[in-house]
């Protein structure tokens, strides 16, 4: 196959660790900076074109779209979706997963457990949004931060009124969630590719610090998950549209409880914690279900 790998950092270790699994695996294999693209879009023949150049016609894309890039990245995969061109995450996928009050309202109406949230564009009523969730200590984040980058503990009542009155000083957009104190500071990253976990880690925040993101400081390891929270992972993963996502959870005393899904999980994280070869997963998911470009240079399906 042809492949392309849609990544603005193409010596990141996720990025050359696909790179050199599709190449193990015998394909063709390119890596694509998505803010370079511009595209024709057009019903008769559409493409795409990158430094000048039409791109070559592809049997399957990776998107790893990064969260500053999501309106132009997502169009991008759009314009593949439009030439036929197979994605393991398609481009509403991406949107959708990316929206976090969005996901969690679809994953609430799919009956799958959640931390209590509660959301306002702003009310008067600061102490009954924070009521909402049973008080302090709560949890605020930004709905478009990432990496724990926006969010915030707040371990008192007054504490959390004064945070959530100032973000909405800053008109920005906030979740105000439960605090799962049992947690530990501790989350699974449960990796999914297709319908199955192909790996799972515990992320340990640092002593002093609730947020277990590696980015800031967390320690990862391989964990053992039970089958309830496989399932979860899967069809959380599932309800957002993705093929390949990072499903994030915390264990509660009421059992696992998702509190996000990504669609573009990093690789070095899980893949040093595990030692499994997660990268060569992805491409045999895709080996498995992009149907290939026929000698004339049209898609096949």
């Amino acid at each position: 196959m042809r492949l392309a790998i849609l990544s603005r950092a193409p010596l990141c270790y996720s990025t050359t660790r696909l790179v050199e699994a599709a190449k193990k695996r015998g394909h063709e294999v390119d890596v694509i900076d998505t803010l370079l693209c511009y595209m024709n879009i057009t019903s008769i023949e559409p493409n795409i074109y990158y430094k000048g150049q039409k791109l070559p016609k592809y049997d399957a894309i990776i998107p790893r779209i990064g969260t500053s890039a999501t309106f132009y990245g997502t169009a991008i995969v759009r314009q593949f979706e439009l030439m036929g061109v197979f994605s393991i995450n398609s481009s509403i996928a991406i949107t959708r997963s990316r929206d976090k009050l969005r996901a969690l309202q679809l994953m609430a109406r799919k009956g799958i457990d959640m931390p209590v949230s509660s959301f306002a564009n702003f009310t008067n009523d600061v102490r009954g949004l924070v009521k909402l969730v049973g008080g302090a200590p709560l949890v605020i984040k930004l709905l478009e931060g990432t990496q724990g980058i926006g969010v915030v503990l707040a371990e008192t009542n007054k504490a959390a009124e004064s945070v959530i009155e100032a973000f909405y000083g800053l008109k920005a957009n906030i979740l105000v969630q439960e605090y799962i104190k049992e947690a530990g500071g501790a989350d699974i990253r449960c990796f999914v590719v297709g319908d199955k976990v192909v790996a799972a880690m515990k992320r340990q925040a640092e002593p002093g610090e609730f947020r277990s993101n590696l980015h800031r400081g967390g320690k990862s390891e391989l964990v053992s998950i039970s089958k309830k929270e496989r399932l979860m992972a899967v069809k959380a993963a599932k309800v957002m549209g993705l093929h390949m996502a990072g499903v994030d959870m915390l264990r509660s005393d009421r059992g696992p409880l998702v509190m996000e899904v990504n669609s573009s999980p990093g690789l070095e994280g899980i893949e040093s914690a595990t030692q499994k070869d997660v990268a060569s997963d992805i491409i045999a998911y895709l080996e498995k279900h992009a149907k290939p470009i026929s000698k004339t240079g049209n898609y096949q399906g």
